[in-house]
Formats: C-alpha cells, structure tokens, sequence
C-alpha cells in the first residue's frame, strides 16, 4: 500500500500546484490541471520513471473515469428544462453545426492532405467533431456562467453534438448487436422511472448525515455505465442523460449540488484532467507535429466556421457568438475516448492514435485560452453570480 499512498500523494500534489496556477494565471483549474499533467508525465517519467506517476493504474484510471461519469451528471443537471424547450432550436442548429462541419472537414483533411486510409480519416472526423461537456462546464462553473441562460443554451448545445457523435461512431463503426437493445431497453425505462422515483426517496430518506442521496445517484449512475460500456457504448453518455432528467430535483437541490461539487471537484477531476494531460507525449509531437498541428487547427477552423454563423443568426452579439464557438470547439472526453476505440480497434495505428489524442487534448486548452483571454462575456458574470 506504501506505493498506493506515494502515488495518490503525487497526484494530489499535482492537483494543487495546478489549482495555484491557475489562480496564478487567471485561467480555468480544469485547463492547467491538464498542462500539469501534461509536463508532469514529461518530467517525472524523465527523472524518476514513468512507473511513479501510474496512470495506467487501475484505480487511478477508476478515479479519473468516475470524475468524468460525476462531471458530466452535473452538467446535465444544471440544464434548465423550461430554458431547453424555449430554447432547443438555437442549442439543436449549434449543436448539430459543432459536429458536422469539423466531422466532414477533419475527415477531408485527414484523408487528402495526411493521407490516411479512408476508415481512419472517419474516425479522425469522429474524434475532432466533439466538443467537452467536461471542459465547457468546468470553465463555465468557475465563472459562474452555468447560472445563467446563455450557459445552459451552450450546455445544451455541448449535449447535441456530443450524442451526434456517439451515434456517428455507432453506426459507422460499433457493431448494433443485442446488447445495444438491452442497453437502449433499460436506459429508456431509468429515465422514464428515475424523475419519478428520486424526489419520493429524497423526501422519505433525505436529509441525513449517512448522504442517502449522494450513494442513489452513484449507485445509478455507475450501474448504468457498467451497463453501457457492456453494450460497447459509453458510461459519460448516460450520466449526461440522467443529469438531465433529474435536473428539476436534483438541480433544484442547491446543497446536494453542492457536496457533490465538492466530491467531483475535490477529489476525482483532478484525476481525469491530470490523466488526460499525461496521455500527450511531448517527444513524439515534436519529432512529428505535422498531423497533430494539421487536425488541431483543422478542428478550430471548422468549428468557427460553421458554428460562428449560426450564433449571429441567432442574434448573439459578436463576443458571445465567439466565445460560445471556441467554446464548442474543446474536446477531451468523447474525442480521447473515440481514438482510443480506433487503436483498440485497429483502425488507426499508434502514430495516427498520437496525433489525434494530442489534437483533442490541445483542443481543450488552446481555444478556452484564446476565450476567456479575449471573449469572455464579462456583462454575464454578475448574472451568473447572483444567489
């Protein structure tokens, strides 16, 4: 257990030296706990070896993928349900604008200028189309921008392009087999008996100091994930759908939102940005930065230029329409998660794999600097910050 403890007091640590920077810096924890990572794992593996840092780890690895499953509830649960029906036409075009231009465009430029074989250039498409639900609502909590209806429009957005692209992957790749029944069958009846369930538990049982409340919603949540990655599926997918329908009781909940705040961000996302950071290897993006710089800018290019109009045609005011836009061209958690199915798969192979985590890794962090530096709505902060 000695080395368990040396482990988890590094990661920790690393966890708080990026939290002093970015108070430091003035930028998202989210994003420097990834830099961290990143130069961490350059470092350490270096100096003491990359045994030390361990982020193959089993538990490691369970601590960064219930950070993302609790990250990502609560994402869904700050989303509005009468904000979502007034406004599901604008979040439904940005969303679905944010996956299909950079899915085409990444999947051309993959194919005609780096040459890859036409299964890998759609799963490079795949892979550069996401946008983070993690990130955008990591960075919108620290503003406190999730408060507000500009938020939950581009939360809701985050959503929309992120189910395209778990159904592109879907139907060009994962096989429709018996368990995606299963898995459909049982996730339609949890969301249809959970928003009728959970208030009556939380009234009867709620309240206490055993958090009966906090053990239900994990409880559901890790068994529905266990059950979508057995249908080859992903676990963030139903967490995100359950925050949403929850999000009348729970969201309304405030203290409960609060300690699980606390727990998410506390102890598990550190975890799973620290980890996403530690996936780039530096060595290899400088021996050949071509095809990571190529779809990286490939993402942002596309990005702006389909979802930009979008926002204007909606009548956002140019710094909203453009912070919303680099907002949805952040990518971490379905984008690492479609490469890595590509390698497993072998429809890339290791050096195609490199360059696609780097790209979606530095799509969480090159276009959220390039926007709170320079479109960051700062007129919507005192709204998001009222009580």
């Amino acid at each position: 257990m000695t080395e368990i403890w040396t482990q988890a007091a590094l990661w920790l640590g690393l966890a708080l030296l990026a939290s002093l920077l970015s108070i430091w810096l003035r930028v998202a924890t989210a994003l420097s706990e990834i830099v961290v990572g990143t130069i961490a794992q350059l470092l350490i593996g270096a100096a003491l070896g990359g045994a030390l840092l361990a982020g193959d780890a089993s538990w490691i690895k369970f601590l960064a993928g219930a950070g993302a499953i609790l990250l990502t509830f609560l994402a869904g649960v700050e989303l509005d349900p009468a904000v979502f029906r007034k406004e599901w036409k604008q979040a439904t075009a940005i969303g679905l604008v944010s996956f299909a231009a950079p899915f085409l465009g990444c999947a051309l430029l993959a194919r005609s200028l780096l040459g890859w074989p036409p299964e890998a250039s759609w799963l490079a498409g795949i892979a550069m189309s996401t946008t983070s639900v993690a990130v955008v609502y990591a960075v919108m909590l620290e503003f406190g921008l999730n408060a507000t209806n500009y938020g939950k429009v581009v939360l809701a957005a985050c959503f929309v392009t992120d189910l395209a692209t778990v159904v592109a992957l879907g139907l060009i790749f994962a096989p429709f087999t018996w368990k995606t029944l299963v898995f459909l069958g049982v996730g339609a009846a949890a969301f249809f008996v959970l928003p009728w369930f959970v208030p009556r538990f939380f009234k009867r049982y709620g309240g206490r100091p055993s958090e009966l409340e906090a053990k239900l919603l994990m409880f559901v949540l890790f068994g529905l994930g266990a059950l979508a990655t057995w249908a080859d599926s992903e676990a963030v997918l139903p967490a995100y759908l359950m925050g949403m329908v929850l999000a009348g009781t729970v969201g309304k909940d405030h203290a409960l939102v609060r300690r699980l705040r606390t727990l998410t961000f506390g102890l598990l996302t550190p975890f799973y940005f620290i980890r996403a950071g530690s996936l780039v290897s530096l060595p290899a993006l400088f021996a050949a930065p071509g095809a990571f710089l190529a779809l990286l800018f490939g993402k942002m290019l596309t990005k702006v230029a389909g979802v930009y109009p979008v926002t204007r045609a909606y009548r956002s005011p140019r710094q909203e329409g453009m912070y919303t836009t680099l907002l949805m061209s952040t990518g971490l958690t379905f984008g690492t998660i479609s490469a890595l199915f590509g390698l497993s798969h072998q429809i890339v192979d290791q050096a195609q794999y490199s360059a696609l985590v780097a790209a979606v890794i530095g799509s969480a962090v090159v276009p959220t600097l390039i926007a709170n530096a320079f479109f960051l709505p700062r007129h919507l902060l005192s709204q998001g910050n009222k009580p």
